[in-house]
């Protein structure tokens, strides 16, 4: 199936909050408590601050007209890395969607924004977003901590 990626807009709120109040997606993060809506409307101003201010960021991906996940490229403050990050409602796990949010991150990265390295941080408790990496040709390299708990840096030269 096809993607459409596309900038985050205002109207993404409830589909922000249904997909990260998912136990599921959650599950790995330090405090696995669900977000509320109010933290998605402000992750969602970050989101589009984000693209104000570097011309890129996180899309909302959609497939058939419907959103899917979201995921992108971000401006990672210690580093001259960008972050790849991909989120895709539960409904659509197993359908590839990851992967391909992270190939087109991957392409948008060094095509056209020019980065020269890219980085994904991933719990270890969460292999499958590790294998998104992999397949990708990222690297292990190290560990950061996030939100105060271990996390594992993967990077890929451009």
């Amino acid at each position: 199936m096809t993607l459409f990626f596309r900038r985050v807009e205002p109207c993404d709120l409830d589909f922000m909050a249904e997909v990260f109040s998912r136990p599921e997606v959650v599950a790995h993060r330090p405090d696995p408590t669900p977000d509320s809506r109010e933290v998605c409307a402000d992750k969602l101003v970050r989101d589009i601050a984000h693209w104000d201010r570097h011309g890129f960021g996180r899309w909302t991906v959609e497939a058939a007209r419907r959103p899917v996940g979201f995921g992108g490229l971000t401006v990672v403050e210690d580093s001259r890395d960008l972050n790849v990050s991909y989120h895709v409602h539960p409904d659509h796990w197993g359908h590839g969607h990851a992967s391909a949010i992270a190939a087109h991150a991957v392409e948008h990265g060094f095509g056209t924004l020019r980065a020269p390295r890219l980085r994904g941080l991933v719990r270890a408790a969460n292999p499958a977003s590790a294998r998104v990496l992999l397949k990708l040709g990222f690297r292990e390299d190290g560990e950061v901590t996030l939100h105060g708990a271990p996390t594992l840096r993967y990077v890929l030269d451009a």
